[in-house]
């Protein structure tokens, strides 16, 4: 008489990667820039971060951002040199104007075993209620707030904290001092510095 035996087979599914997204115009990108990566991915132990340029600046003011792929450029020299960063092109790829809800829908679509961390600066949680559809939103995506000296942390949705040390730069002051032939060393990683003055870009004040 034959005897069945019965084996049972585990399928290992392979953990879900948790990756930051810092989204912006990098116009330059600056060291305020990668001090906030690399706070978020060590102090909540992501996979990495991607940093993803906007196509167009969110924004309605007098500045004019430089072509998208010359602000995706400089973020590559930037960030070439850390293997816990990375440069995503989405929004550039898809042009125009991009609400976060619309990259995380197509994030989320291309990278189906991942979960992604949004970082946003502390003092913007406070306007979360107004972003496009952001009741949806919420359950794509974890926020995470940069927190720096006078942020009130309060936040209307849940948010996940990160300490982060103040770095006083600004990509406003640094096309500035481009403009004016001033010195950007110590603002902006070499490499992106040398990308600047090798294009020759800032050079014009309104830019």
């Amino acid at each position: 008489m034959a005897v069945q035996v019965k084996t049972q087979t585990t399928v290992q599914t392979a953990p879900r990667k948790r990756v930051g997204i810092l989204g912006g115009t990098f116009n330059p990108p600056h060291l305020g820039h990668l001090m906030i990566g690399e706070q978020v991915v060590h102090q909540l132990q992501l996979d990495e971060v991607r940093f993803m340029p906007n196509a167009l600046p969110p924004h309605v003011d007098t500045k004019v951002a430089i072509d998208p792929l010359e602000r995706a450029a400089m973020v590559q020299a930037a960030v070439h040199d850390n293997h816990l960063f990375a440069l995503e092109m989405l929004e550039i790829q898809r042009g125009g104007k991009s609400y976060t809800y619309d990259s995380i829908i197509a994030l989320r679509e291309q990278n189906p075993d991942t979960d992604f961390y949004f970082i946003i600066g502390g003092d913007e949680v406070a306007y979360l209620p107004t972003w496009y559809r952001i009741d949806e939103l919420i359950n794509l995506v974890h926020f995470v707030g940069v927190n720096r000296p006078g942020v009130v942390k309060e936040a209307p949705y849940p948010v996940q904290w990160v300490d982060v040390p103040q770095l006083e730069i600004s990509s406003t002051e640094i096309r500035q001092r481009v403009a004016k032939h001033n010195s950007i060393r110590y603002m902006v990683p070499d490499m992106v510095a040398a990308y600047i003055f090798k294009k020759g870009l800032y050079l014009d004040e309104n830019s």
